[in-house]
């Protein structure tokens, strides 16, 4: 690998890991693009370790959140008068939350890696979750505040996020999907779903490291698509923040469905293959 596909990927990934639009799938749209083989090992494991990069910047943009709730974890440990302030309780909800898409990630891995890193498993994902997006944007209420969420809440939108695994579907579209379903505010919603996220990136990228830095990929384009990544990632996060606030996620849906349109018709005409 280059450093300038190092470099664009990067880009990709920071853009698109924390909107709802699918970063597997849009990683894996661009290995395509850039001759790489899709269903190889060392490309779908740079494609995880690069999100290093943007796991640093939401925990960078959340850091205050973060060192409150581990704190509040920590005390309530300690103290048990504790355990039933807010700040304990979400550090048990972002860790109960994460444990599903760690057991079914670790046990899906052969599949994850291999038969899902298909143009197909994109472009059917991009548009069916796109209906389930717009679904949850005009059904749910919309009504509850970070400050209210339980641990049901927390339970459901981890075990939706398992979803994500499917390149295409999209970790943070899933999670926030599955909040806004659960009755909380998109706010809410989104900031839960970049919790949810840090434990499970951070999983994915620690196991496919040592696939990343194999002779086809190596550790200079690695560190260069991680750099990348941070930057942009960051100014991502921080702007999704702010259009959630006043916007609807459906703009989001309307792009993945025209995108995954495109990709169905490329590949019945032959234009492009699967992998």
């Amino acid at each position: 690998m280059s450093i300038w596909e190092a470099i664009l990927l990067g880009i990709v990934e920071g853009l698109t890991e924390f909107l709802p639009v699918s970063s597997t799938g849009h990683l894996t749209i661009t290995s395509y693009a850039l001759g790489q083989k899709i269903d190889d090992p060392a490309i779908t494991a740079f494609t995880a370790v690069i999100q290093f990069g943007a796991i640093a910047a939401v925990v960078l943009f959340m850091w205050k959140d973060i060192r409150t709730y581990a704190a509040a974890w920590f005390k309530g440990l300690r103290h048990p008068e504790y355990r039933g302030e807010f700040d304990h309780r979400m550090g048990w909800f972002v860790i109960v939350g994460s444990l599903p898409i760690c057991i079914v990630g670790y046990l899906g891995r052969e599949i994850i890696s291999g038969p899902l890193r298909s143009m197909w498993w994109v472009a059917g994902s991009l548009i069916g979750w796109s209906v389930v997006m717009v679904a949850a944007e005009r059904l749910s209420s919309k009504s509850r505040p970070l400050t209210r969420i339980t641990l049901i809440d927390s339970v459901v939108m981890g075990v939706i996020q398992c979803l994500a695994l499917i390149p295409g579907v999209s970790r943070s579209g899933a999670t926030i999907s599955a909040g806004l379903f659960c009755g909380l505010d998109r706010v809410a919603a989104t900031k839960m779903a970049f919790l949810l996220g840090i434990p499970a990136l951070v999983g994915a990228a620690i196991f496919e490291l040592p696939h990343a830095l194999d002779g086809s990929v190596g550790l200079v384009p690695v560190l260069v698509g991680t750099v990348v990544s941070f930057f942009v990632a960051y100014a991502s996060v921080a702007w999704l923040l702010k259009f959630v606030a006043k916007h609807t996620i459906e703009v989001f849906a309307f792009y993945r469905i025209l995108l995954g349109i495109v990709i169905v018709i490329l590949l019945a005409t032959s234009t492009i293959t699967a992998t």
